[in-house]
């Protein structure tokens, strides 16, 4: 039951009412923005929902230590249940954690094709991921059979995955490499603005393409909003 509490009030939410429904299962999210805007916070957030969904997750880092990664999922949730606190957050924190698998590469040795090999090990090891999010991906060093075997992976395991990668510009085109673009269901693009903070925008969802809103990252939290 707390978990559910969780998920309700997860910052996803506003998310996926803003987006018809947010990222299905099968499909690919590229996130996106310049450095230091906090694009590992709302992958974070994206993962979080995933377990409080009672589900299994795997967060892929490219330029985190596991220490740190832990760090951002610790922040986030003790974010979410100050909303409403919980007598027994801790136990529901460990719970969480258990359903939470935190994978380090370095992608000039590593590529995307070889996560998915890992990734498909451990579904043969009985490890049942429904989510999978993967944090500094440098598509310099990316090729389109990369993202295409992520993209198979994702539909043949019913896998939700969300991919955050560093862009300044704001067009959608500029996001990823144009082989590589048509692979993402969904594009969201982090923007700072001095009157608005942070802003979230969706670039492009599913056949829909962009869609207005007023999502941004609260200042204190990073917590999505749309207050």
């Amino acid at each position: 039951m707390a978990k559910q509490e969780l998920f309700e009030r997860s910052p996803v939410r506003a998310f996926d009412e803003v987006a018809n429904g947010g990222l299905k299962a099968g499909e690919l999210g590229l996130l996106t923005s310049k450095k230091g805007l906090g694009k590992t916070s709302v992958l974070v957030q994206f993962g979080m929902d995933t377990l409080l969904n009672n589900k299994q997750l795997v967060h892929v880092s490219f330029d985190q230590k596991s220490d740190n990664v832990i760090s951002w999922y610790d922040g986030i949730f003790n974010e979410i249940s100050k909303k409403k606190p919980l007598p027994n957050a801790a136990d529901v924190k460990e719970q969480l954690n258990r359903n939470r698998t935190i994978l380090n590469f370095n992608q000039d040795n590593f590529n995307l094709e070889k996560v998915v090999n890992t990734l498909n090990a451990l579904k043969a090891g009985g490890i049942g991921v429904a989510g999978v999010v993967i944090d500094g991906v440098d598509f310099a060093k990316v090729k389109e059979n990369d993202i295409q075997s992520v993209a198979s992976y994702a539909k043949a395991a019913k896998v939700k995955v969300w991919i955050s990668a560093t862009s300044d510009s704001e067009d959608l085109e500029a996001q990823a490499p144009k082989a590589i673009l048509p692979y993402f269901t969904a594009v969201v693009h982090l923007v700072a603005s001095k009157a608005n903070g942070t802003q979230v925008k969706i670039l492009k969802m599913g056949k829909k393409g962009a869609i207005d809103s007023d999502l941004k990252l609260d200042s204190k939290t990073l917590l999505i909003t749309n207050k």
